[in-house]
């Protein structure tokens, strides 16, 4: 049972705990340090987050986040264009950037709808020669796959995956860089 006057105090457990991978022992804590201990770092993330949700929308060519409507990546002239690594998240792009191995474009493809089809085809268009699919081994994953491959067989590409030092039902997030980076430069031919 809540107590009378704490109502502020637990609406931000709440919220702190409505947060994946934050249980409710965790958000007490975080509250509690937050009011009680560093309530400057408090009103810092709180800063930060309405800035984060107020600026930061997703790029109209690969589906990154970014502050503009192109992100930096897809703006960069010195990538390599010809390679399209297909990732399932925006987040799987910041870790696979944090290897600092793939320097090549990306897209985002969290649903198979018909206009990300005509968005991905645009980008191959430009100049595509390589899909690299770096998604989470599984069995459905394997399937989105072969419905790409086939929408996009009028095209002379080469698809590739990632190689299977990433394990399967492990999101890119939970793996290990050397891990991530020796999957990409071992990617296979789908």
């Amino acid at each position: 049972m809540k107590k009378r006057g704490l109502e502020k105090f637990n609406n931000l457990v709440d919220a702190l705990s409505a947060l994946p991978t934050v249980g409710k022992k965790s958000a007490l804590r975080y509250a509690y340090h937050m009011v009680l201990h560093d309530s400057f770092a408090a009103l810092k993330l709180s800063h930060a987050i309405e800035n984060a949700v107020s600026n930061i929308k997703r790029c109209k060519l690969c589906g990154g986040l970014s502050e503009d409507e192109i992100c930096d990546i897809c703006f960069d002239d010195s990538r390599d264009s010809e390679k399209l690594c297909i990732v399932e998240s925006a987040k799987d792009i910041f870790v696979i950037e944090e290897g600092a191995m793939y320097t090549g474009r990306y897209f985002v493809l969290e649903n198979l709808d018909e206009e990300q089809l005509e968005n991905l085809k645009s980008l191959i268009e430009a100049g595509v020669g390589e899909i690299i699919f770096a998604f989470t081994p599984s069995l459905a994953n394997d399937g989105v796959i072969l419905f790409i491959e086939d929408k996009l067989k009028a095209y002379d590409l080469k698809f590739t995956k990632i190689a299977q030092g990433v394990p399967t039902g492990v999101n890119l997030e939970n793996v290990d860089m050397l891990s991530l980076s020796k999957a990409l430069d071992d990617r296979v031919k789908v």
